[in-house]
């Protein structure tokens, strides 16, 4: 495997975000067969590629047909989606553990400060039922570096979680509760919360299990059933190596090595201009021995202040221009 020369965690410029990230680019052109594939196809190959804004995105879906990662890698742990059985799952062989280790790690630091400040508790039904999940890996973690004896998982023990939560509130200690989004209003409606010391974060989505609902209406019932003013959550993805976070209001901060674009939903080439609507696109440098440059499925918003905006989800299984792949 060519080792790539660059750290993508001591960016501390737009300038050198984007230095780094055509140098990327080039890499995973030269490195990766599906992107260079991809690329050609598309006729934005390194010669032609000047600026970030011209870096083709690949389709997520990718992640399920094809095995995305460095010629000649074998990956030391492979993460899955929870993809159905109708839409495939997606695979993730992730080149080297310890560059997503140092990325949620410094995300998180970034914005929650050190993991020792916290009882962390975790309720993810979803993902602790899997074992290849991206998402318990980083909690895992993150549980350990805790180092608090109350930090831990609630699998099937609402009720001791509800009791433990509400002690643990009392007691002022700094509580961070992650959990998926439908085991959370399962839990406000066994009980109504008055909390004080803890952080509410939201991770995913109903994953079948209730209706799908507008990001500020259940925040807002989420609000009302633990009695916080904000919400916090986490967006991240098993294609992925990197996290963003929402302190409150549904807004997303990326950490220096990750960053947001928008593209046109009729054309994927097309980029719009911040407070514009479309498709959003994710630049993960972290991600350097898979891709670098995904095309999600999801639906946002990006400010002017870089921050964005999670809107929804693509209609269509698939987005547009995926097929140009297909075997």
């Amino acid at each position: 495997m060519k080792e790539f020369q660059g750290n993508p965690f001591t960016l501390r410029s737009k300038k050198e975000f984007d230095k780094l990230a055509l140098k990327v680019f080039r890499y995973q052109f030269e490195n990766q067969p599906t992107y260079q594939q991809f690329c050609t196809l598309l006729k934005r190959t390194p010669d032609v590629v000047k600026n970030v804004e011209q870096i083709p995105f690949l389709p997520i879906s990718f992640f399920k047909s094809h095995h995305i990662i460095t010629t000649d890698c074998q990956p030391e742990i492979v993460f899955g989606s929870s993809g159905t059985t109708q839409t495939g799952q997606s695979k993730h062989p992730v080149a080297k553990v310890e560059i997503y280790r140092e990325s949620f790690l410094q995300a998180f630091q970034l914005q929650y400060g050190n993991p020792e400040d916290y009882i962390i508790l975790a309720l993810l039904p979803s993902y602790q039922e899997r074992q290849d999940s991206s998402l318990i890996f980083m909690v895992d973690e993150l549980i350990a570096r805790s180092q608090q004896p109350e930090s831990g998982y609630y699998l099937n023990r609402n009720q001791e979680l509800i009791e433990n939560l509400l002690a643990y509130d009392r007691s002022g200690k700094n509580v961070l509760l992650i959990g998926v989004t439908y085991a959370l209003l399962d839990l406000i409606e066994t009980q109504t919360f008055r909390l004080q010391n803890t952080i509410i974060m939201e991770t995913g989505g109903m994953k079948g299990r209730r209706k799908e609902l507008v990001k500020s209406e259940l925040h807002e019932l989420l609000c009302a059933g633990f009695g916080v003013s904000n919400i916090h959550s986490e967006y991240g993805m098993t294609e992925l190596l990197s996290q963003a976070y929402s302190l409150g209001k549904g807004i997303f901060e990326c950490p220096p090595w990750m960053d947001v674009h928008i593209r046109e939903v009729q054309d994927p080439l097309q980029l719009v201009p911040s407070g514009r609507s479309g498709g959003i696109n994710v630049i993960d440098l972290a991600n350097v021995y898979s891709c670098s440059f995904i095309a999600t499925q999801d639906l946002g918003k990006k400010f002017e202040n870089g921050s964005f905006e999670v809107l929804g989800r693509f209609d269509n299984a698939d987005i547009r221009g995926c097929n140009l792949l297909v075997q």
